[in-house]
């Protein structure tokens, strides 16, 4: 698990331009989305969603409650995409619409 977390940590990085941040920086458990945390807004929640969809195969429902949580910390992206690559492919969450839909909107 260790290691997916890294992994998470350099494309979260990398994805983000977070140059000013090393995968050391990140705590497993900061919240993403918080001033006391990494700091990160809604726009890159749609890049997460994106790096998810592309590194892991896995598409999140963008009406769905619970993919708030999924993107807390790097624990809790590591614990969804640990236990969802097993049905990389689908659709998680309930609703049709996708974060990677969602993103092109604007375009």
């Amino acid at each position: 698990m260790d290691s997916l977390k890294l992994e998470i940590k350099q494309l979260l990085i990398e994805a983000l331009d977070l140059e000013h941040l090393t995968p050391a920086d990140i705590d497993d458990d900061a919240p993403l989305f918080d001033t006391d945390g990494v700091g990160l807004d809604s726009i890159d929640a749609l890049e997460i969603g994106i790096v998810l969809r592309q590194h892991y195969h896995l598409t999140l429902s963008a009406d769905d409650e619970s993919v708030r949580g999924y993107f807390r910390s790097i624990n809790t992206l590591a614990d969804f995409v640990a236990s969802n690559r097993n049905t990389a492919g689908n659709t998680v969450g309930d609703s049709d619409a996708t974060l990677e839909t969602t993103a092109g909107k604007g375009d």
